[in-house]
């Protein structure tokens, strides 16, 4: 006889997705719950203990393992002969509970793993009965006893005394039923519990924002905070969301990037400075879109975007392997799933990215910077396209154009719709590979019209030192050399108020202060931007920006549920 995470001894809960017992059911199950710990009272017992620090220190589950590994044999099993019988004291939640004859079997997990606590009538007396009757899967509980190992080579503590530090009221979901998507974003506290391996890639997701740390600070970084609270729009084109300061009855947008203020740093001799910052943007949500997520972005005085593109690759290899270091097996399968590797990198100019994709598909030059009026070109060109079997997204591409007011947007626009889509396509390991996996692709050299603080190209003010690179076809990060002629950057400000003044949405307000702040002359510099949770995305393999943020925006739950 036996429960464990998922037997019958559970109501799933209400929420969309559990299992199909009614409400009426689980507060039958919460009721007893309750009982047991109204019993607990009666016998002047705390069903919600807070003394755990008296008494000998608790072991962590993983620390408790790891004082055995010499016990292990060949097959991976515990030789009881090898395992001294220290004495442990531990606690965790109760996953699993079995019983057999005068005997049970306790599955315990803490924040570092899992492990098994031998529970012996003969040994515990008159507690036994309680074990049964009092504890339920997921109550929290410590034990104290010794080491040892079973007939079948598990580790395990064999229990002198044990005692409930935290009744748990709701019984957790069954592993198989508590699989609804949605109810699994709403309710990530029963997620981590439920579905062991989402709590591994928000395990990875802090363990990549660490090795970033390392990166940085091991390059004379110094990581800094800038406002949250903007007073204009700036940094980026996009949609903010706004707020209100009542003391100072004042307007306040929430920051969509901190790129000027770390920008402002540098012009003060902050020369290398770097933010791990909270972004928010009143953008739609999708599988690579939440509103709320987090942003790497630095600044390096005295380099370009060249300098950042080298640095790009080694930073992106140094997290990948220091993930591979903290959890190998998972890595491991993360790594064997990838459809792309960092092997090699690609640099494309967004020019020759274009040329390329019409020459794959058979069209014109002419496709690039004009769509008629009428529909007679589109037409052929989206025939042609098909037979070569390129499926572009012809009326959007067309209606994208449209509304370019210039030629730099208009180039953007074609590649946005001819190339990036076939990235992953065009660019693979070979040759000197067997074309397995896609490679990762620099964009660089945008046109100055989309990149409003970005530094014209030396003999060519049409373009910008700038550079997105796209993994997997997904794009990661973006950045240029950055724009520090105060002249220049004041007419980009001008241009983007024009846009706004003409219905634009996305655009950038004159931002007068940073303007200044260039006049008192800001070295040669370049600036990166990258998404945490794209890149968390990237080396779990995760399918959607959700599945990487523990709490992710979602609409009010619905009354009753």
């Amino acid at each position: 006889m036996g429960a464990q995470l998922g037997s019958s001894e559970r109501s799933p809960q209400t929420s969309k997705g559990a299992a199909p017992a009614g409400e009426h059911a689980e507060e039958t199950l919460i009721a007893v719950r309750k009982a047991k710990a109204a019993k607990l009272r009666e016998r002047a017992e705390n069903p919600f203990a807070n003394d755990v620090t008296s008494g000998e220190p608790l072991v962590d589950l993983a620390s408790a393992r790891a004082r055995f590994e010499g016990a292990k044999n060949a097959a991976g099993r515990y030789d009881a002969e090898k395992v001294a019988p220290e004495p442990l004291r531990i606690a965790g939640r109760v996953l699993f509970l079995r019983q057999m004859g005068g005997v049970s079997f306790v599955r315990l997990r803490d924040r570092t793993g899992e492990l098994q606590l031998y529970c012996d009538e003969a040994v515990l007396g008159e507690a036994y009965a309680r074990l049964h009757e009092e504890i339920d899967l997921g109550d929290i509980i410590e034990a104290s006893g010794t080491a040892m190992a079973t007939q079948k080579g598990e580790l395990s503590v064999k229990a002198t005394s044990f005692r409930l530090l935290t009744k748990a009221y709701r019984p957790l979901p069954t592993k198989t039923s508590f699989k609804d998507v949605e109810a699994r974003y709403r309710m990530r506290y029963v997620d981590l519990v439920a579905n062991r391996e989402v709590a591994t890639v928000f395990r990875a997701r802090t363990f990549i924002v660490s090795a970033l740390r390392r990166f940085f600070d091991g390059q004379g970084f110094l990581e800094v905070e800038t406002p949250t609270m903007h007073t204009i729009i700036g940094g980026a084109a996009a949609k903010p969301f706004k707020t209100h300061h009542n003391t100072l009855d004042m307007e306040l947008f929430m920051r969509i990037a901190p790129e000027l203020y770390l920008k402002r740093l540098v012009v003060g001799g902050f020369e290398r400075v770097y933010e791990i910052a909270r972004c928010y943007r009143n953008e739609g949500l999708s599988t690579r879109h939440n509103p709320e997520f987090t942003m790497l972005e630095y600044y390096q005085a005295y380099a370009t975007y060249e300098t950042l593109m080298d640095q790009t690759e080694a930073m992106l290899r140094a997290v990948d392997e220091a993930l591979a270091q903290v959890l190998p097996e998972e890595h491991a399968t993360w790594a064997k799933a990838r459809t792309w590797s960092f092997e090699k990198f690609v640099r494309v100019p967004m020019a020759k990215a274009i040329e390329n994709a019409l020459s794959r598909s058979g069209l014109p030059p002419e496709v690039a910077t004009n769509v008629a009026a009428d529909d007679a070109p589109i037409k052929a060109w989206a025939k042609a396209a098909k037979e070569k079997k390129r499926e572009i997204d012809w009326a959007n591409f067309r209606a994208g154009m449209k509304k370019c007011d210039s030629e730099g947007e208009r180039v953007f626009c074609a590649y946005e719709y001819l190339a990036e889509p076939f990235l992953t396509a065009d660019y693979r390991t070979s040759p000197g590979g067997d074309g397995s996996k896609s490679l990762p692709v620099f964009i660089i050299d945008y046109p100055f019209e989309v990149s409003p603080l970005a530094r014209k190209k030396d003999g060519n003010g049409s373009l910008v030192d700038r550079f997105e690179l796209f993994v997997d076809g997904r794009e990661l990060c973006n950045a240029f050399s950055e724009l520090n002629d105060p002249e220049d950057q004041d007419a980009r400000f001008r241009a983007q108020v024009e846009k706004k003044a003409k219905g634009a949405e996305e655009t950038m307000d004159y931002d007068a202060d940073y303007v200044r702040a260039l006049e008192y002359g800001m070295p040669p510099t370049a600036g990166f931007g990258m998404g945490v949770d794209r890149l968390t995305m990237l080396l779990t393999g995760a399918a959607s920006i959700r599945d990487v943020i523990l709490f992710p925006l979602l609409r009010p739950e619905a009354s009753g549920s």
